[in-house]
């Protein structure tokens, strides 16, 4: 919300914010604070104080305190920027959101603060029709128009979609199809699905009907080759679940084969993100660091997972370049952008931006949970950081491997999880409705 100050106010003696007047979107309240004129002492609007300049032209003293008037025009727009518009517009990374619920209105804020997208998963799903009473009208509509309980909850879900994605495509079309996507996970129960897969995603797909949609297919060994058919028949894709460089790269050259299988010339309209999971390796790669019980595995902690997302993006920057790319790239293709995912920190001891600050790059994105994202607007640093020591990065990696803990175990490790995860999250989705079902 961008707040502007009017001149020429007169002095009010009163600290509740008075609304005079309302045209053309514009609210203009007449506001006054006690002190020493820095802070505002009013409720909510204390919020916005970074934002307001006291009128100079009128004043009183009341015997040790000053007051002040101000009026505060608040316009729909925003004319302030954040850290979010810094990372895209200073170094070329796409700040989105990990998150979605209802009121899905309150995106639009979100987008005025600089974000450029939106994940969700089944995990967030769960969350978000289990603890809100804002489904139950459409939840009730299904039911009794004969649907099962799982595909209430994909109408459900394609609902806040669409919504969602219509929020987000001014900016989709202002980016010419760079930015603006919402992402929808296929069932978690396809994970080890391949065929299963490339229907679910060409399904959604067109239930979905927004051309700034990313499904969501998980980068197991079963869906890799998912990954390569759905984009040959045009789909904008979001790989989740990577959590290994060797996996990565299988991802790489699923998409990059499936470009090359589209019969049509213009690949422009295909778009495409790798999601790489951060912190989840952490906190497991400490878990063994700490076992291990060395002052030099104990002096890894904290540092494998950025180490891993730094060789991830020289990879890359190996991949997207050279003769194979460049023909594709002629045709109008677009890079698959790495996506940093799960940048939530779970070690309190860890700062609140360890998986945002170090990772910051440009063909990149990041999608944060709303803790992360707003520590990250309060006290983040934006500057190219993500390249910066790559030889201290392969140098941590390699410590990492020499030590005994495979990375290899580790990332199939960390998938398991990942899908047991989503699995139990849209099981339990799934009973919370019947239960409601069963009470109609």
């Amino acid at each position: 919300m961008a707040t502007t100050l009017r001149h020429g106010c007169s002095a009010a003696l009163n600290t509740s914010a008075v609304r005079s007047s309302q045209a053309q979107h514009v609210e203009t309240r007449r506001v006054c604070f006690f002190g020493d004129n820095t802070k505002l002492k009013q409720g909510s609007l204390a919020k916005l104080a970074s934002v307001f300049v006291p009128c100079g032209d009128r004043s009183a003293t009341l015997g040790a305190l000053r007051v002040r008037c101000m009026v505060l025009e608040t316009k729909s727009s925003v004319e302030k920027k954040t850290a979010l518009h810094d990372l895209y517009e200073k170094e070329g990374q796409s700040p989105w959101y990990d998150n979605l619920s209802r009121p899905v209105s309150d995106l639009r804020s979100l987008i005025d603060s600089g974000v450029r997208g939106v994940t969700s998963n089944p995990t967030i799903f769960e969350k978000a029709i289990t603890s809100s009473d804002l489904y139950d009208d459409q939840f009730r509509q299904l039911m009794n128009e004969g649907n099962g309980v799982e595909e209430v909850f994909w109408g459900l879900a394609v609902t806040d979609i669409q919504d969602a994605c219509d929020l987000f495509l001014p900016l989709y079309e202002a980016s010419k199809g760079g930015d603006g996507f919402v992402s929808l996970e296929v069932s978690p129960g396809l994970a080890d699905d391949g065929h299963g897969t490339v229907v679910a995603a060409d399904r959604l797909y067109k239930l979905v009907n927004r051309p700034n949609l990313y499904i969501k297919i998980p980068a197991t060994a079963e869906c890799v080759p998912a990954v390569r058919t759905v984009i040959s028949q045009e789909i904008s894709v979001n790989v989740t679940l990577i959590f290994s460089l060797a996996r990565y790269e299988a991802v790489i050259n699923a998409y990059l084969e499936g470009l090359e299988a589209v019969k049509n010339e213009d690949l422009s309209k295909i778009s495409s993100v790798a999601s790489f999971f951060v912190s989840r390796v952490d906190v497991l790669v400490d878990k063994r660091l700490e076992k291990i019980g060395s002052e030099e595995a104990l002096g890894l902690r904290g540092k494998a997972a950025n180490a891993q997302a730094a060789l991830a993006f020289k990879l890359y920057q190996d991949k997207f370049s050279g003769p194979r790319w460049e023909a594709l790239a002629k045709r109008g293709a677009n890079k698959q952008r790495l996506l940093w995912a799960s940048t939530g920190v779970k070690n309190p001891a860890y700062p609140d931006t360890l998986y945002i600050a170090p990772l910051v790059g440009p063909d990149t994105v990041n999608t944060m949970p709303l803790n992360a994202l707003e520590a990250f607007v309060d006290h983040g640093v934006v500057s190219r950081t993500i390249d910066a020591n790559l030889p201290e990065a392969q140098k941590i990696y390699d410590t990492v491997e020499a030590l005994g803990i495979r990375w290899a175990d580790v990332g199939s490790q960390l998938e398991a999880e990942g899908v047991a995860s989503f699995q139990t999250s849209f099981n339990n989705l799934i009973s919370s409705l019947q239960a409601k079902a069963d009470k109609l």
